[in-house]
């Protein structure tokens, strides 16, 4: 049976991300056939969307598959009969990014560009904008799949899931990531993992750990075996902690179990270096210089450095399984329904999923914690009340959601970043500016 050629439209097509993205298509060719691969940019990301999109031509011509590489600048042109829409935004580019990182750590709280502070104004001046995507979405591509990896990933996702008809899916690169971490560990293929996630985006925790049908986890927080990613600081856990958890925490979780030390950290590197977003700044000059050359036509190493490795292939595996009616298992965002039963059922979590044609459907989860509850819905309350702020554009929904954030210190913090962050983000949020 000859599969039906896609549209595909990737919203932040500039990034520097792109190339992996292009390159799993091309690999994945055969089975998913892709025939016009639509790259979409602002105005601002003019110019990198010229280099992307002429090194993405460049793969596919060596390639020698004929999907037809599109730039534009107009995203409704991209998205009209699209089959798969991808986002990987960054409203208010890597300054705005700075700004997340920079102004809470002045105040003495972690500055992280998806949790506490900086992760709330990101979601801010994001969610108003996934929206009007949705929209296009809903009245261009009605039957097309929104596949979100724009952070933070479930706040994002859980909009779309709220306020549109979008059939939307959000994913992250953290649980691929640890998949190919227990593959390589135990000496397997990727194929013989099945680690259990239970949480929410950038806070779950691994609750299990088959290798060909057998559970590590015991062995490995036993063993003290860890996992990291390039954005996080891999500050060793502490054994007894583990031990007694009985889970192994995602990185994201040093934010919250090691505020002291990671803080410490963030601020002596924003002092010296700068903070992540000063660095993935050199990074993304380093790697656009790279694409510029005419003569490279595949995805360079260098890209690897940042902190999104293997994301694309998390994307393209997420988009063939939804394509193929693959009924494989993959970690992602979808609504809760009843699955964690403390969380609200429209909530946004990450779990694993089998994934059909129809959509992901998630999985009842064995066990957990109940040491992890607690922390899990006040993120969660914190999440759902930054969409709700970011929709009406109320100050005082705003506070609620900073002052109850486990990483904001106190009321009267919350209030000083509140004000200081709005005055630094105004342009990007006229809602919370009408009067």
């Amino acid at each position: 049976m000859s599969k039906k050629p896609l549209k595909v439209a990737v919203i932040g097509g500039g990034s520097s991300y792109t190339p992996e993205i292009v390159e799993g298509f091309i690999k994945k060719y055969d089975e998913m056939p892709i025939r016009e691969l639509w790259l979409v940019d602002i105005e601002e990301g003019r110019r990198k969307l010229a280099i992307v999109g002429e090194l993405a031509k460049r793969m596919v011509e060596k390639a020698g598959v004929p999907i037809e590489v599109k730039l534009t600048l107009d995203r409704r042109e991209a998205i009209a009969g699209a089959d798969f829409v991808t986002t990987q935004m960054r409203v208010g580019l890597l300054e705005a990014r700075r700004r997340d990182e920079h102004i809470p750590i002045s105040h003495g709280v972690i500055g992280q560009e998806t949790t506490g502070p900086g992760g709330m104004f990101k979601a801010l001046r994001t969610v108003p904008v996934i929206l009007d995507i949705s929209k296009d979405i809903e009245e261009l591509a009605p039957d097309a799949w929104m596949l979100n990896f724009t952070n933070p990933a479930g706040i994002v996702t859980e909009a779309v899931q709220k306020h549109s008809r979008v059939k939307t899916v959000g994913l992250c690169n953290s649980p691929i990531n640890f998949q190919k971490f227990l593959a390589k560990e135990y000496g397997v293929s990727e194929r013989d993992v099945l680690p259990e996630f239970v949480g929410i985006n950038h806070l779950h925790w691994v609750t299990a750990a088959y290798v060909n049908g057998e559970d590590k986890l015991p062995e490995m927080i036993g063993g003290g075996r860890d996992y990291s990613a390039a954005n996080v600081t891999a500050f060793d856990w502490d054994a007894d902690f583990l031990s007694s958890l009985g889970a192994l925490p995602t990185y994201y979780l040093r934010y919250f179990y090691m505020t002291d030390a990671m803080f410490k950290d963030m601020k002596e590197s924003m002092e010296k270096n700068g903070t992540r977003a000063d660095v993935v700044s050199r990074v993304e000059e380093e790697l656009f210089e790279l694409y510029k050359d005419v003569n490279l036509s595949e995805k360079p190493k260098q890209l690897e450095k940042r902190g999104g490795a293997y994301y694309s292939e998390a994307a393209v595996n997420l988009m063939h399984s939804l394509y193929t009616d693959k009924r494989d298992i993959q970690t992602l965002n979808v609504r809760n329904g009843g699955i964690i039963d403390f969380l609200p059922a429209d909530a946004s979590i990450e779990v694993n999923c089998v994934v059909t044609a129809q959509g992901p459907i998630p999985l009842p989860l064995q066990r957990v914690p109940e040491q992890i509850k607690g922390l899990m819905h006040a993120v969660k309350t914190y999440e759902s009340l930054t969409i709700e702020a970011a929709i009406s554009g109320d100050r005082g929904i705003a506070l609620q959601a900073l002052a109850h954030h486990p990483l904001v210190p106190s009321v009267a913090v919350a209030k000083t970043l509140l004000e200081e962050m709005l005055e630094a983000n105004k342009a990007y949020l006229p809602r919370f500016y009408k009067n």
